[in-house]
């Protein structure tokens, strides 16, 4: 898709709170474009925007587009939202973020990762590794992160690294360099299909003629690894041309065709195939000697069994995630049983999930998040069916978080990515509140 940009253009963000949203709109603004944007409520994102001087409007209103000649929305911005109403009648160009941050990185070579999970790891490793070499990238990933202290950073070189969202299919328009699927899982079923095969097929539209693909399963679905074979000009894949092995919380990488290994990695807060990934990534790109262990141990991402007091915070949104999540339980907090705190979209596999983790689960508090892919009734529903522990119902997650910061009983926060991005900002807000009262 060919987008027409001038920098006189007034480029609105709706739903700009959110982690892509907010990465794109940095990278926008740093390269000379008129950005502005609106969302529910402030959160980091916002305040990130705000010390980049990026103007953001508290709450959705027609009147904020006033003077807008293009408008970006994401895909959790509903139908009847009043700003989108407004640029309907009006008759303004409308992209989803894909296609915009398809336009902005055209001129790039680019590294896009997809999957069900493990997108998050993979990016802000292989951004970690990149800050070690002569490469300068242009990064807009899904979380924040820590050698950046931000989602997003315009680079000098003319490589990107992208982590692309597939909620809406929008990630076909991307045009890359290097395609990294880091696995496959009943995720996204409105958008991707209702099997591993039809989601497969959907996700290998990010493989490209002639371009390279990385594959962090052993067992990528048939539609997958066919179509990287017949169009791809290398494949490399998990247990075939890299491998990963761990044991007693240490684990080990090897891609012997480039006589490379790594032994003894503590494992972290990372996702082990993940980080696979982002070696393998830079191993086919660069031969830079570095202190890859270094790096790898020195990178943690918030959100990923995180611990914070007696809470525990993780974005598992899918089986595979959960399963993850359950193995952090196991080595660190064996025999506990905890209080859940938990939302996840509606286009989720929510009864699996709440099926993995029940066992470690004494009481279920699901929360009201503000997203067009999410019933809570429906969530409700589900839980009760599966489970016979008490379910209770909280109007937001800043209501679940202040009941269970009170009570100090050990609580898991999981699910979508706005619902643990809610609880750190409560957690914080009663921390600070509770400090300030004594």
């Amino acid at each position: 898709m060919t987008i027409k940009l001038a920098k006189t253009e007034k480029i609105h963000f709706i739903g700009i709170g959110g982690i892509g949203m907010s990465g794109l709109a940095l990278i926008m603004k740093r390269k000379g474009f008129n950005v502005q944007g609106s969302d529910i409520s402030n959160n980091k994102n916002i305040e990130r925007l705000k010390k980049n001087k990026i103007k953001v409007f508290i709450g959705h209103n027609k009147v904020n587009i006033k003077n807008s000649s293009i408008i970006v929305i994401s895909s959790a911005i509903k139908i009847n939202n009043p700003e989108l109403k407004a640029a309907k009648r009006n008759s303004l160009p409308i992209y989803k973020r894909g296609e915009m941050l398809a336009h902005i990185v055209s001129l790039n070579k680019n590294i896009v990762v997809v999957g069900s999970h493990g997108k998050t790891t993979t990016t802000s490793l292989i951004t970690s590794i990149f800050q070690n070499s002569k490469i300068d990238p242009t990064i807009i990933n899904g979380g924040v992160i820590n050698s950046l202290q931000n989602s997003a950073k315009l680079g000098k070189s003319d490589w990107s690294i992208l982590e692309a969202d597939e909620s809406d299919g929008s990630f076909v328009s991307i045009s890359p360099t290097y395609s990294i699927i880091t696995n496959i899982e009943l995720d996204h079923e409105k958008w991707l299909g209702s099997t591993l095969e039809q989601i497969g097929l959907q996700k290998a539209a990010i493989l490209k003629q002639g371009k390279i693909g990385i594959l962090g399963s052993d067992s990528m679905p048939l539609s997958v690894t066919s179509k990287s074979k017949e169009i791809c000009k290398k494949t490399l894949q998990l247990g075939k041309e890299f491998r990963v092995s761990s044991q007693n919380n240490k684990w080990s990488y090897s891609i012997p065709h480039k006589n490379f290994e790594l032994e003894d990695i503590d494992s972290g807060n990372l996702n082990h195939e993940s980080a696979a990934c982002a070696l393998s990534a830079y191993k086919m790109l660069l031969e830079d000697d570095i202190d890859f262990q270094k790096v790898i141990e020195a990178t943690h991402l918030p959100g990923r069994c995180h611990s914070i007091e007696h809470f525990i915070l993780d974005v598992s949104h899918n089986p595979a995630s959960v399963k993850n999540l359950i193995q952090f339980l196991d080595r660190n907090h064996k025999d506990i049983k905890f209080n859940a705190i938990f939302s996840a979209m509606s286009d989720k596999d929510c009864e699996s999930i709440i099926n993995e983790i029940s066992q470690y689960i004494s009481e279920w508090n699901i929360c009201s998040i503000e997203d067009t892919r999410f019933d809570i009734s429906e969530l409700i529903n589900i839980t009760e069916h599966i489970t016979n522990k008490s379910v209770v119902k909280h109007d937001s997650v800043y209501s679940a978080v202040e009941r269970s910061y009170h009570e100090k009983v050990p609580c898991i926060v999981f699910g979508s990515f706005i619902t643990v991005s809610q609880a750190y900002q409560a957690i914080e807000k009663i921390k600070k509140e509770n400090h300030e009262d004594h």
